[in-house]
């Protein structure tokens, strides 16, 4: 081992999840059944008005039922709350936490700590949320503070309840990259409660580092994560095998990280073929894992090299397409 560095974790057997916006022409409780069915350890539950709405009344039964069947099928669970249209029909992700009209901000607050009680009640590991995308005439530094604030409360709940709110660096948004996880971090005085939720495709996407070492970067904040195949430059969610990213170190990376939560395949724009992209994309992790752990045996020279410095520039042009 080099001097002045920390040894490895030992490597752990991953968990796989599926995102059910993914699944979204499925009622929830075959959604949950098909993950169940075809081997998957959780699913990334995100609350919509097809799947456990979070607006709509008899939240708290109908969350005790879902639990049970959870329970019953044997399956984790992490909440998202990246339902599309739950808020604003017309309105794609609005009102959002950075919009200018309070009232606007707490109707998405109050999403957030809805979804932080269904949360502790199906005893997820993670809550996870996202920033929004700055306002035209919004200027940085208003946003930022509008993000902080917004998200205090939500803080302040998920302490209460036990489960970490995660939040997502999402290309195109305010909060898009690492740095901006840990820019949010010291706005907030590094509350305990505050996790990441990393997207593998996005660090892909327009992270300066690889996605392994973006795992190996992020790991004492890691709370949750989203996988899928995507291209550098390009935000669009792919299925594995369609992008560029090399699987099995990442997998490898994320195994000897420590990080204990699911690992969720997040394909939100192939719901016209959720169940096959579910069967397909499970057999292509196991193997991906399969070869990660050999890497973890007997490391590649790629992966014993030292990372680059956080924020070195990429030879690629970064940039994004809003999702």
């Amino acid at each position: 081992m080099t001097p002045g560095t920390a040894p490895l974790a030992a490597p752990r057997r991953l968990r796989f999840g599926y995102g059910t916006n993914g699944l979204a022409d499925l009622r929830l409780d075959d959604a949950l059944s098909l993950l169940a069915d075809l081997g998957y350890d959780g699913v990334g539950l995100t609350l919509d008005h097809m799947h456990l709405d979070p607006l709509a009344p008899g939240l708290a039964t109908r969350t005790r039922e879902v639990a049970h069947r959870l329970g019953e099928l044997g399956l984790g669970v992490t909440v998202e709350t990246g339902a599309r249209y739950v808020l604003d029909p017309r309105r794609k992700h609005g009102p959002s936490l950075l919009d200018p009209d309070p009232g606007d901000r707490a109707s998405r607050v109050d999403l957030l700590l809805r979804a932080v009680r269904v949360a502790a009640d199906l005893g997820a590991h993670a809550v996870h949320c996202f920033s929004g995308v700055v306002p035209a005439g919004t200027d940085t530094d208003t946003a930022w503070k509008r993000l902080a604030e917004s998200l205090t409360p939500v803080l302040e709940a998920a302490a209460s309840a036990g489960t970490p709110l995660a939040v997502e660096p999402e290309p195109g948004h305010l909060l898009a990259t690492l740095a901006d996880f840990h820019h949010l971090r010291r706005i907030l005085g590094d509350p305990e409660p505050l996790g990441l939720t990393l997207d593998l495709g996005h660090c892909h996407c327009l992270e300066p580092l690889s996605p392994a070492d973006c795992v190996r970067d992020a790991a004492p904040w890691l709370r949750h994560v989203q996988i899928e195949d995507m291209r550098r430059g390009v935000h669009e969610h792919l299925p594995f095998g369609d992008g560029e990213i090399d699987f099995p170190p990442v997998l490898a990376a994320l195994a000897t990280s420590g990080y204990q939560g699911l690992t969720v395949v997040e394909l939100p724009r192939h719901s016209h073929a959720g169940p096959h992209y579910a069967e397909h994309s499970l057999p292509f992790l196991q193997h991906a894992e399969r070869t990660a752990a050999t890497l973890t045996r007997s490391p590649a020279p790629a992966l014993q090299q030292a990372a680059p410095p956080h924020g070195a520039p990429s030879t690629t042009p970064e940039g994004s397409s809003t999702r």
